[in-house]
């Protein structure tokens, strides 16, 4: 009798992931870097100051399930974010806005996917390495999939372009202010500098990416049957109109209204210090203007609201629960650890290999500390002076954090904007994690070679 092996629910992977954390806080030795407060007021670690407790402090069983309310009140503000996304989305649905535009896009780009994949990974991945997009990019989800679904490719090479362009922006960030700032300012270094040419490694990274999302599209065009989601309903998802709206003066306008919502979003992201309370205000106004423009009354439009919301309730319990493995790893003292132990090895080869080196520790500590400015308080101060000692300048220290960062991001199911943007699309974890780790392994490999060519060259 066979006997078929099933993965788990996403859900569920990422609890029995939290139980491995907790159980990693009772054998993994509990120790503390010392910290200091920078000029920002931010917490860093001191480098050498690294000591194991003296006496360890086990977390109980019932520690895990407080911690996943905490990791739903610490990841509140993705959300509620994607809570009001969904909502908004859907009273746009209702105005025809979005068929209208599927149906323009579909005139233009039906006979190529290459052009289409083309742009979107680009377009995303200049806007990550520039102002450090994110989040703002799961609104494009649910277009995308379905775009993709009408021109006979999946969801997931709809996830696939928004993806690569996001990790890749990240990895080779030239303006990024979540990451290249905070890290080169921890490095004591110039702020931005080296832009050239982490602006000149975006190119060849996203002509990687484009490859690989490109390739798997076209076996799917072929053979729908070989897509890694063929079996899966996509939540709020239903067959391709054979016909699509003409587009109206109302439907430009909510389109419009969209880029403008967003692009305001964008600027006080950039300039005014503004998040995702501000983003998702901005996303709010856009939905009463839309509709007020599609004539949709007050009750229709807080039921499409309501409608909206719930389709995406599945992924928001997914946010939050990948925000609880990093929870318990905090909560159990093992972080510094993990980062001390990785780190040792380092300083015992030569300069070359130190820094990558210093790209695998990176890629593996992303998967407890997801944060990009996170990462870089916790491991900067220990990988600049490191780097110093091994003969690798501090420039190319931080391109190994930012290639750590960037495109392991793509992968780790700690992520919580990856979680939501798979929750999206009704995506689980197991068949993104096959359809990802080829091309996480190629830009890694690239990035390697990138990390020996700087140090050779003397990057700085």
């Amino acid at each position: 009798m066979e006997v078929k092996m099933r993965m788990p629910h996403t859900l569920a992977l990422l609890f029995f992931l939290m139980v491995a954390a907790l159980v990693a806080t009772w054998i993994v030795p509990q120790g503390q870097f010392a910290t200091e407060l920078t000029d920002a007021g931010r917490e860093v670690v001191v480098p050498g100051t690294f000591e194991v407790a003296e006496e360890r402090e086990l977390l109980s069983p019932l520690e895990l399930f407080t911690a996943v309310p905490r990791a739903f009140a610490a990841a509140q503000d993705i959300i509620f974010f994607l809570f009001i996304i969904g909502g908004v989305l859907a009273i746009i649905r209702a105005t025809g806005a979005i068929d209208a535009l599927l149906g323009r896009l579909l005139e233009r780009f039906s006979q190529q996917p290459g052009a289409l994949i083309f742009a979107v990974i680009f377009v995303f991945a200049a806007a990550s390495s520039a102002m450090g997009a994110s989040a703002e990019y799961i609104p494009f989800v649910l277009i995308l999939v379905a775009l993709c679904r009408a021109m006979r490719l999946d969801a997931m090479t709809a996830v696939g372009m928004i993806v690569a362009g996001y990790g890749i922006g990240y990895g080779a960030a030239a303006f990024n202010q979540y990451t290249i700032v905070v890290a080169q300012g921890i490095a004591e270094i110039p702020t931005y500098s080296g832009w050239p040419v982490r602006l000149a490694l975006l190119v060849p990274f996203g002509l990687i990416g484009v490859h690989h999302v490109w390739s798997y599209a076209e076996r799917v065009r072929a053979d729908p049957s070989r897509s890694l989601v063929h079996d899966i309903e996509i939540p709020g998802a239903s067959d391709p109109p054979k016909d699509y709206p003409a587009m109206t003066l109302g439907h430009v306008a909510v389109l419009v209204g969209f880029i403008v919502a967003l692009g305001i979003a964008v600027w006080g992201i950039a300039t005014r210090g503004w998040y995702l309370n501000e983003l998702g205000a901005a996303f709010l106004i856009l939905g009463l203007v839309a509709a007020a423009i599609g004539r949709i009354g007050p009750s229709v439009t807080a039921k499409k609201f309501v409608q909206g919301a719930m389709e995406l309730t599945e992924t928001a319990l997914l946010v939050g629960i990948a925000r609880g493995i990093a929870l318990v790893m905090e909560d159990g003292q093992i972080l510094h650890t993990i980062v001390h132990g990785l780190s040792v090895p380092l300083s015992a080869v030569g300069p070359e290999l130190a820094a990558v080196g210093m790209l695998g520790l990176q890629t593996v500590l992303n998967l407890f500390v997801p944060s990009g400015s996170g990462q870089a308080f916790v491991t900067m101060p220990l990988m600049a002076p490191l780097g110093d000692i091994v003969g690798v300048s501090r420039q190319v220290s931080v391109l190994a954090y930012q290639f750590g960062d960037g495109f392991a991001n793509m992968i780790i199911p700690t992520n919580a904007v990856l979680m939501g943007i798979l929750g999206m699309a009704g995506i689980p974890y197991d068949r993104w994690f096959r359809y990802c780790l080829p091309l996480v392994l190629k830009l890694l490999a690239a990035a390697a070679v990138v990390m020996v060519a700087a140090v050779v060259l003397g990057f700085s």
